[in-house]
């Protein structure tokens, strides 16, 4: 289903993601209603698969940052701070900024520099058409980092909600000590294959998970030598 929710627009390209199922809560529609898709994946932007942003990078299909806007939703609350690890072009890194509004905070981390660039680029070409996008950056509210994705932020420091967009073959110790009491995280774990998995952390810091579904993600890995200067 999710493979036919494509369209010729982002108004229609949500309402399909919500009339399949994918995406039902109010605010997750909302936040990808205003978030379009142009900004941050210029070819074939309303097409519901993966496609390519550069640096043999990819923007995941539509109906994934639906899934995982869903399933983080409760914890992207107004005030709430946000990790985006492989935030790619900055298309989630937008939608959950949308969600935990003015006062919260989201930051993104992004292993090659050249698509940190490129992120920033299309978080301020989205900020022209929204205040709330030009208010949080110019106050830092957003913020796109380059750095280990397996290292979590490069400062010490915790978030509610941990949206992960490549693959860890375990899940990494420093992603677990920065969710916050109470967070929760979403992460593809496997080596050749993933299962996405939901991690919640409870008062005792202990973790709980739950599968959703097997996926074939690229990997959390050191950026290519070919692009360190890019």
């Amino acid at each position: 289903m999710a493979w036919e929710c494509g369209a010729s627009s982002n108004a229609a390209l949500i309402r399909n993601l919500n009339l399949a199922g994918i995406i039902t809560k109010p605010r997750v529609i909302e936040a990808m209603k205003h978030t379009d898709r142009k900004f941050y994946c210029p070819h074939f932007s309303y097409e519901d698969s993966p496609q390519t942003i550069g640096y043999s990078a990819t923007i995941s299909a539509p109906h994934m940052h639906g899934i995982a806007l869903e399933e983080l939703e409760s914890k992207l609350q107004s005030g709430n701070r946000v990790l985006d690890i492989g935030s790619g072009s900055g298309y989630l890194t937008a939608a959950m900024a949308r969600m935990v509004g003015k006062n919260g905070y989201v930051k993104g981390v992004e292993h090659i520099q050249g698509l940190v660039d490129l992120s920033k680029k299309n978080l301020q070409e989205d900020a022209k058409h929204d205040p709330l996008i030009d208010y949080m950056m110019k106050h830092k509210r957003i913020e796109v980092v380059r750095g280990d994705g397996r290292l979590g932020s490069p400062e010490d420091e915790k978030f509610d909600a941990i949206h992960v967009g490549a693959a860890a073959s375990e899940l990494p110790k420093r992603l677990k000590e920065q969710l916050n009491v109470h967070g929760k995280m979403i992460i593809p774990v496997g080596t050749t294959f993933q299962d996405i998995f939901v991690y919640d952390k409870h008062a005792d810091g202990n973790l709980s998970k739950k599968s959703l579904f097997s996926v074939r993600y690229v990997p959390l890995t050191d950026p290519p030598s070919d692009y360190e200067d890019m």
